[in-house]
């Protein structure tokens, strides 16, 4: 009997110690000197906001040195991603678009990012999930630290049609706006064109002055980049602050190209909104962008306009290119006045000169190429690979060199 009243008390004992630990509340509070502290958090973090009784899932992106105890004022992005991430499991919306660019470049990316998910049978232009997109910007940007005079707004497809619509009824929120292969003719809606003497000109008349950037690939097929067009020359007649990048020979996919322009995040960190002189009785203010009227458009070649490279030119580059491990990387040959390339996987491509020192995959990815090295006297010794990610150096083989 003594021995299982001992064992009891001890068994107690430890239940006891346990609850002081672990439920302060039921034993006293725990010194905030020994409560044991959680690990610092960044990167993507799984999110849930409840509305109306219903749970929804979302991320939300914190750069590597936010920090949860200093009094830093963090710019804060919305993110509305396309129709084909669409969904419940909060994740997929990471996938493309600015998520994606993020993990490429997080150097370029200093924002708190908010990522919320669109239900699969909704559109963002719903009103309840344009509410669903702003309570989890206002959640975040509550919890997160985020700076509400650098707020900015970008969306994606049907991201761009929900960020129109989020630009025009919260104009006063938005340190600017970029929106890629958007509009404000919903493929969804179609009768919507038949306002398209008008509708534009009434989102120019919201925003007034707010910076927006607008991306759009010549040939798309599923959002015409006349609705862009269409923006763009009602901001202009407005006298609104609004640039068009035209992205010659892409279709409906431009926002890869789009987020992975290095000038985007500087241009957004280049906007704020002032803050409002004190309000007055009965006369509200809000803060608005300081800006002049801007109205550029440009169109954007998919790759360089080429040159015509001199026999000799061609014969220096012509030659087999080893990997550090002495693995053959690459294969240049010349076939009259063309250029080609064998990969080490077999693969042959064109090549053009951008210049005698520079090439290019005209068929190929916008943003790599292939640079030479040369020596004193001028005879390339190396190829080293650079694209948007990284850089490979490829050392030429000698002649007459063993294999």
């Amino acid at each position: 009997m003594f021995r299982s009243c001992r064992s009891l008390s001890v068994l107690l004992a430890a239940f006891l110690g346990l609850a002081w630990v672990s439920f302060p509340g039921v034993a006293g509070a725990v010194s905030a000197k020994n409560r044991p502290q959680l690990p610092q958090e960044t990167g993507f973090l799984n999110r849930s906001i409840e509305l109306h009784g219903v749970a929804y899932r979302f991320q939300v992106y914190l750069p590597e040195d936010w920090r949860r105890d200093d009094r830093r004022l963090w710019p804060i992005i919305l993110f509305l991603h396309g129709r084909g991430e669409r969904g419940s499991e909060g994740m997929w919306q990471t996938q493309v678009g600015l998520p994606e660019a993020v993990r490429d470049h997080p150097e370029r990316w200093p924002f708190v990012i908010v990522m919320p998910q669109c239900p699969l049978d909704a559109f963002w232009t719903d009103p309840a999930s344009l509410k669903l997109a702003m309570a989890t910007l206002d959640g975040e940007a509550a919890e997160f630290h985020g700076d509400p005079e650098r707020t900015y707004l970008t969306g994606l497809s049907l991201g761009g049609y929900g960020a129109w619509e989020l630009a025009r009824l919260h104009p006063h929120r938005w340190a600017a706006v970029a929106i890629a292969a958007g509009g404000v003719f919903w493929t969804y809606d179609p009768e919507r064109w038949q306002q398209a003497s008008t509708l534009p000109a009434e989102y120019a008349q919201a925003l007034g002055r707010t910076p927006v950037w607008l991306f759009h690939g010549t040939d798309d097929p599923v959002v015409v980049p006349r609705q862009s067009e269409l923006m763009y020359e009602a901001f202009k007649a407005a006298g609104g602050h609004i640039r068009l990048w035209l992205y010659e020979g892409l279709k409906h996919d431009c926002w890869t190209r789009a987020f992975d322009e290095p000038e985007l995040p500087r241009w957004l960190l280049d906007h704020h909104l002032e803050p409002p002189p004190p309000a007055t009785p009965g006369h509200p203010v809000r803060a608005e962008p300081e800006l002049p009227a801007l109205a550029e458009r440009l169109v954007i070649p998919l790759h360089p306009p080429s040159i015509k490279l001199s026999p000799a030119e061609l014969e220096n580059l012509v030659g087999e290119y080893l990997d550090p491990n002495g693995y053959p990387a690459l294969t240049v040959s010349s076939q009259g006045e063309r250029l080609y390339a064998r990969d080490r996987y077999g693969q042959i491509s064109e090549l053009a000169a951008e210049s005698p020192t520079e090439l290019f995959y005209p068929e190929g990815s916008s943003t790599v190429r292939l640079l030479a090295e040369r020596d004193a006297e001028d005879r390339v010794i190396a190829i080293v690979l650079h694209d948007d990610r990284h850089e490979e150096r490829w050392e030429k083989r000698r002649s007459g060199a063993g294999q």
